[in-house]
């Protein structure tokens, strides 16, 4: 199928300015054939979509979430992280099923599309269900078991990974991808730790990690090994393999250098370290270091919503109060952290993140003809400080339009919130 989109501003992200006022975009299949200035076209196209007051720019990729915890969007909010997990969301997540957590991820997939985003890297249980949504609904995702070492299962827990890994990687036509989620240094003891490092090695698998995310953490590793979450884990052998560590609010320099030697792709989550006040990691040192630093929501129960756009000027934001520094984390960096660096840290840059010849048709189109979008002295900065997910137009994943004129093509929401109000009437006995 051949898709013209026509009349429309263009951020290409293939460098920082290069933008497009008026360009279009060509797409043949699942990939880009052309994105740049207005040109004569040859042959004919499928299908036309006139992007006249709207910006393209590459989807957005969210690095780091819980897709199914959005079924506990807004249950215990304002408490501490440790309290509200012992508290509040490990007692609900003992009387989850697959079936919950399918009709949550779903939701979580319909609130990220129709915001902007085509591909998230996952961490929960339940997983096969969570590829099933995945892979009816349309996006890209890199999932992950999570995992702790509390139990003496671990070679069943590894047996399990070996097979959602092998039954997954590269499924859904290669939108899939699968990684191995050991929860966090606190939470896996050093042998368990090799353990996973070995099977990484064996599968060629990604690690998804939380790292270094409370000052809590770094007192209980300090008590108990002596040393800082990054070294527990570089110790354990668990960096010589590629990691996405999330959060990463707590570094000393030696940790950023071991971030940065071990080529350790960092996920600032800046809203929900804001509302669980764990506090501000240090994006941008770790940019001027030369570290991949991409963006993440966490979940939907510590953010509170899935909303990329919001979580740029988030992060743009408390960098600039956090180094009291306005200059601090530009708008381009901020877009760049929600693109190309999120598509680096998945390890889909080969595919995603930018616009240009033999990408994935993977973009958005935001309706900039919104009064809180004039006037349009600077593109990137109407995006980042003004736009909201409310604003995205178009989703397209693999050359699928999966939302048009802000509405999912392919998704019954009205199913899934039936179907969401039937687990909560479950597990919270509604």
């Amino acid at each position: 199928m051949r898709i013209l989109i026509k009349n429309c501003s263009i951020l290409t992200m293939i460098k920082p300015d290069d933008i497009y006022r008026v360009g279009q975009i060509e797409i043949q299949d699942d990939k880009i054939l052309y994105a740049g200035t207005v040109r004569e076209t040859a042959g004919r196209f499928d299908r036309t979509i006139d992007g006249s007051g709207m910006t393209a720019l590459p989807g957005l990729i969210n690095s780091h979430t819980h897709s199914a915890m959005s079924l506990m969007r807004g249950y215990g909010d304002d408490v501490a992280l440790m309290k509200w997990l012992s508290e509040r969301i490990w007692p609900v997540e003992e009387g989850l099923t697959g079936e919950d957590v399918y009709w949550g991820a779903l939701l979580s997939i319909a609130e990220m599309l129709k915001s902007g985003t085509t591909a998230f890297a996952d961490m929960y249980f339940f997983m096969d269900q969570v590829a099933e949504a995945v892979s009816e609904a349309g996006i890209r995702a890199d999932l992950s078991f999570g995992m702790v070492s509390s139990n003496d299962d671990w070679l069943e827990r590894m047996e399990n990974c070996r097979r959602f890994y092998r039954q997954w990687n590269g499924e859904a036509n290669g939108r899939i991808n699968v990684s191995l989620g050991p929860h966090a240094p606190y939470t896996c003891v050093p042998e368990f730790l090799t353990m996973v490092g070995d099977l990484a090695q064996e599968l060629g698998s990604k690690i998804h990690i939380h790292l270094a995310e409370t000052l809590d953490e770094i007192s209980q590793m300090k008590e108990r090994y002596g040393k800082t979450p990054l070294e527990y884990a570089k110790e354990a052998g668990l960096l010589k393999h590629k990691v996405i560590g999330a959060h990463c609010v707590y570094l000393s320099d030696s940790d950023m250098g071991i971030i940065k030697e071990s080529g350790v792709n960092a996920v600032h989550n800046p809203q929900s370290n804001m509302k669980l006040a764990s506090g501000i990691a240090p994006v941008q040192k770790m940019s001027d270091m030369g570290i991949n630093v991409a963006l993440g929501t966490d979940s939907s129960c510590s953010n509170n919503n899935l909303d990329m756009i919001s979580e740029m000027r988030s992060a743009a934001l408390l960098q600039k109060v956090g180094c009291m520094d306005a200059e601090a984390l530009t708008a381009v960096r901020a877009v760049e952290m929600a693109t190309i660096n999120g598509a680096r840290a998945l390890g889909i840059d080969d595919k995603a993140g930018m616009l240009k010849e033999g990408m994935k048709a993977d973009l958005i189109l935001v309706d900039m003809n919104k009064p809180h979008l004039y006037p349009q002295h600077d593109l990137i900065s109407n995006l980042v400080y003004a736009a909201n997910g409310g604003d995205v137009a178009y989703t397209m994943v693999d050359g699928k339009t999966l939302v048009e004129k802000g509405r999912l093509t392919g998704i019954d929401e009205e199913r899934i919130f039936y179907e969401v109000d039937n687990s909560l009437k479950r597990l919270f006995n509604r």
